[in-house]
């Protein structure tokens, strides 16, 4: 695989290896999540196809007669045995919920997607039986992650994330293998300079990484002050809609795996006094590639640092319970673990009222929420301003009128909840942080 290829492929075969470990409504669930992803990257989902395994250790990954069945799906253009079957008229339209595993037409699917990982030398053994270009589950997520990065700090961050996928599945090209061969090769071959200079560029991402965290970790310092409320989630859980919601902002908002990767800071509103901060971070998955949770630390410093966390959920999706596991391993890992969490079962509306009650039964602490009511929405901004005023204490203040400048630092930072006008002052009462009141203090006393 070369560092600049991009797929340009179109139906896509799943493939699912069936382990002890990994069998069942498991495999089944995963394979669905793998068909969504693969959707998202723009490709057509044609078929499935899975085998029992011992392990996903083996060379080939699967047996020969599955190599030979898969090869036939995929038109013969490998090194692999034929295999015979009668060919089907071809399907335009295909529910994901009903894709078809049994009589594929030969040569439907010019690309196939594994839902596990595949080591360097098993993607090569597969592509050459198979004669077409093969991903693996990191590959397909990457990718993703790859195309939708749209920040500075995204793209760095994914970028590095994808050489250190791409080094070791690096492969020597045919002009450095005849060279080498004919004895030809003087110095480094090939292989060894395309991995020279993935050391090079990774290198240099890090530094300008490092240069971006430390510039984000000033902004994040400057609003450290601030009530801060993180949404954390499931891809797909309706975070970005339930940002839209809360701050009035204008963020992306796609039926699709991983729309956002892009960690947006916004004002809660109606705003209030002090203001209060929403950050929407990225999704979560299972499975989610290990360098690209490394590379994804200082967006997930937003969930950090944050005062309250939001574990958003879409509670009409059967598997939300495995998916927030998944969110709570993340956050443990990038050591999030004692700030206030509230869990919100989004997406009510396409529950019943049946299933509603349930869910509340299951989650007591829970709130139960649809983005699409206006209700619900002020709701939890109700619920988001009480959680930020527990922290706050009520104070008296005396305000000359000559003071300048203090009323407006008042109103900017602080929440007024009585004045009083007297001769020649302004009494006033008002709920604030310890820091803010402190401040002020310093500020009058000059």
């Amino acid at each position: 695989m070369k560092l600049t290829e991009k797929p340009l492929l179109n139906n896509a075969l799943l493939i699912s290896i069936c382990t002890p470990q990994f069998k069942g409504e498991e495999a089944k669930a995963s394979l669905a999540e793998l068909a969504r992803l693969v959707t998202t990257l723009g490709f057509k989902v044609v078929g499935t196809q899975s085998q029992n395994q011992s392990s996903t250790q083996k060379m080939s990954v699967l047996g020969a007669g599955k190599l030979a069945e898969i090869a036939h799906i995929t038109g013969n253009q490998g090194e692999g045995e034929e295999y015979d079957s009668d060919t089907e008229d071809f399907f335009d339209e295909m529910d994901l919920d009903d894709i078809p595993s049994d009589n594929l037409p030969f040569g439907c699917a010019d690309v196939v997607v594994f839902d596990c990982d595949l080591t360097p030398s098993q993607l090569r053994n597969v592509e050459n039986q198979l004669g077409v270009q093969v991903y693996d589950r990191t590959g397909i997520i990457i990718e993703i992650f790859s195309r939708h990065a749209r920040t500075r700090t995204a793209r760095l961050q994914v970028e590095m994330a994808r050489l250190n996928y791409v080094a070791p599945r690096l492969r020597e090209s045919s002009i450095g293998d005849n060279e080498r061969q004919m004895g030809k090769g003087a110095g480094e071959t090939t292989l060894e300079l395309d991995r020279r200079k993935v050391r090079d560029q990774l290198a240099e991402l890090r530094r300008e990484l490092a240069s971006v965290q430390d510039e984000l970790k000033g902004r994040r310092a400057q609003r450290s002050e601030l009530f801060c409320v993180a949404l954390v989630g499931y891809t797909n859980a309706g975070k970005s809609s339930m940002m839209r919601a809360l701050t009035g902002s204008e963020v992306l908002v796609e039926n699709k795996l991983f729309a956002t990767l892009d960690t947006t800071v916004r004002a809660l509103y109606p705003e209030t006094q002090p203001r209060i901060l929403v950050s929407d971070t990225v999704g979560f998955i299972k499975k989610l590639p290990h360098d690209l949770v490394a590379s994804f630390h200082s967006t997930l410093a937003e969930a950090h640092d944050a005062s309250l966390l939001l574990y958003v959920v879409d509670a009409s999706d059967p598997t939300f319970r495995s998916q927030l596991d998944v969110v709570h391993e993340v956050l443990a890992e990038v050591g999030v673990d004692d700030i206030d969490k509230l869990l919100v079962l989004n997406k009510s509306d396409q529950l019943t009222p049946e299933q509603q009650q349930e869910l509340m039964e299951e989650f007591p602490d829970a709130m139960m929420t649809s983005t699409r009511n206006p209700l619900d929405v002020a709701k939890l901004h109700k619920y988001i301003v009480n959680a930020s005023e527990q922290g706050m204490i009520e104070e008296e203040i005396i305000v000359p009128y000559d003071a300048k400048g203090i009323m407006g630092e008042i109103r900017s930072s602080m929440s007024v909840t009585k004045e009083e006008y007297e001769y020649d002052h302004v009494k006033l009462t008002v709920r604030s942080s310890a820091i803010d009141l402190a401040r002020l203090k310093k500020l009058m006393s000059k």
